[in-house]
């Protein structure tokens, strides 16, 4: 196995975008796929293996530190899971029979979608007219009630669990396919349509998601080992940067968003989505 350190930028780049995607709840393969793609030039198949491989290391650590916190819903998260990881085993399986160029055109619109209705759920107007009585109401009525390790009391009820099946579904199938989407639809559910806290939100995604890209990843990295020669090689090369920067980044995510007004958050993760989608698009192009 030859490595190469052409790929040394990625550590520092790697850190930032784990610390994002772990204080918001965004796959971080939403950023690395395209970077591979277009500043590496990677082929996509490869760079949608190594993106998934790299996200599994990053929430992996984001994952622990959330976990030390207390704030995983483990119950709704096994609900989540029953429909991820068949689907992302599904995905990966049909993955080179769907055009790439067409599941990435139809998740960068609806990431565009989601990005303006997370944005509208959360105008200033319409948080100052509800929030009064959404906190009232959760206080009286509500499903789950959940303590961190701090002594906060997170009440809420998730909504419409059938959306949040089919979310899973499409979104597990999006991971096994291109390595985008289940972090994604999760937020606009959780966070847009059912109003689950923030935080509660962010890290029972991330549970849902490590699980569901450990088994999407392990099917990419087999292939790749098969594979071996020139494609192993550059998938190593890649992943010997971001793993340990996603590590760090995963770390450092937790406390962020621990520290971030939930109300802007929310506004920065709709901005974010509606950003990333247009890039995605505009990848199609390049």
């Amino acid at each position: 196995m030859e490595l190469s350190l052409e790929f040394w930028y990625l550590f520092p780049v790697s850190i930032l975008i784990a610390t994002i995607a772990m204080s918001t709840g965004i796959g971080g393969a939403v950023f690395f796929s395209p970077l591979f793609m277009l500043a590496l030039k990677l082929e996509p198949k490869i760079a949608v293996g190594a993106a998934l491989i790299t996200e599994l290391f990053g929430f992996s650590s984001g994952l622990i530190a959330y976990y030390k916190t207390k704030l995983i819903d483990f119950k709704l998260a096994k609900n989540l899971l029953l429909f991820s990881v068949p689907a992302a085993i599904v995905g990966a399986y049909y993955a080179e029979m769907v055009p790439p160029m067409v599941l990435k055109a139809i998740f960068a619109a609806g990431l565009v979608f989601i990005g303006f209705q997370l944005f509208n759920a959360w105008r200033k107007e319409e948080r100052e007219k509800k929030e009064a009585e959404q906190r009232e109401e959760f206080a009286i009525n509500h499903e789950s009630e959940l303590t961190d390790a701090e002594g906060n009391t997170y009440r809420y009820t998730v909504c419409n669990r059938n959306m949040g099946r089919s979310f899973a579904a499409v979104g597990g199938a999006f991971i096994g396919m291109i390595s985008v989407g289940l972090a994604e639809l999760q937020e606009y559910h959780l966070v847009a349509r059912c109003k689950v806290p923030t935080p509660v939100a962010v890290a029972t995604s991330i549970f849902v998601v490590v699980i569901t890209v450990l088994v999407a990843s392990a099917g990419h990295f087999y292939e790749f080992a098969v594979a071996g020669g020139e494609v192993l090689d550059q998938v190593m090369s890649v992943v010997m940067f971001t793993a340990p920067g996603v590590v760090i980044g995963g770390q450092i995510g937790p406390k962020l968003q621990k520290n971030l007004p939930e109300d802007k958050m929310k506004v920065g993760i709709s901005i974010l989505f509606v950003i990333l989608g247009f890039f995605m698009l505009y990848t199609l192009t390049t």
